[in-house]
């Protein structure tokens, strides 16, 4: 197994590259412990290390855009969405634009409009429903470019084809678990990037995925795998054909 203190950071990216980048792609990229935690004391920051951060953030370079569940922003404290200079060159001499899309699914809209990750590089989106709160969509429209697909709740297969018409066809899911939990029910997950860390969080946390139970399962292959010094585990999963 190859370790990822042994690649350069070409190599590592291209551990992770996609074949055909025009193809729409969702890759979902999740945290876990040994025994299946997402999250310790209410984050996940707490199941990362250096390894992790760096394959994470090798993972961002290549997104369109990076979806993420308003929960998410709210209990991880998320920063806004800038790229080191590095990545924002490599990814302007690959063809891209410097940074990727945030985008933010909210069925309740329960964000701040002075949240700093709405300072992110590049303006967000706020993807939500027709019933969502009014007034919210107005304020939080001063700050971010919002997306409505749906009547009741978020009608996630249309997001993913407003964000291929925009021409952002790679999506990076980084949380949180009922937002997976979500995409896996409709059937859209194509990828999902799991570091395991050499961590027992005992009982109490969720898993990587929440939601209604289900008793459909999508069978996944695995795509590559990689260790590192600090005993981190990095396995890419690929859907099936």
């Amino acid at each position: 197994m190859r370790r990822v203190d042994d690649l350069s950071d070409e190599e590592l990216i291209a551990a992770y590259q996609v074949e055909d980048r025009a193809t729409p792609h969702l890759r979902a990229n999740f945290v876990s412990s040994l025994d299946g935690a997402v999250e310790i004391d209410g984050q996940s920051k707490a199941l990362s290390s250096d390894s992790d951060s760096r394959v994470f953030s090798m993972v961002r370079r290549l997104a369109d855009v990076v979806l993420v569940g308003a929960g998410t922003i709210r209990d991880e404290g998320y920063n806004p969405l800038r790229l080191s200079k590095a990545a924002r060159e490599w990814r302007t001499a690959a063809g891209l634009t410097e940074n990727p899309t945030l985008a933010i699914v909210s069925s309740r809209l329960e964000l701040s409009p002075v949240n700093p990750v709405f300072q992110s590089a590049v303006r967000p989106i706020v993807v939500t429903h027709e019933a969502s709160p009014m007034d919210r969509r107005e304020a939080l429209g001063e700050v971010a470019d919002l997306i409505v697909l749906g009547a009741a709740e978020v009608e996630l297969a249309a997001v993913l084809e407003e964000l291929t018409a925009r021409e952002m066809p790679q999506v990076l899911c980084e949380g949180g678990p009922h937002l997976l939990g979500a995409l896996t029910e409709a059937d859209l997950v194509d990828e999902l990037c799991l570091a395991l860390a050499p961590l027992l969080a005992g009982p109490g946390s969720g898993r990587i995925t929440a939601g209604l139970p289900t008793t459909l399962t999508r069978r996944m292959k695995l795509h590559t795998s990689l260790t590192a010094a600090d005993d981190y585990l990095f396995f890419r999963y690929t859907r099936e054909a």
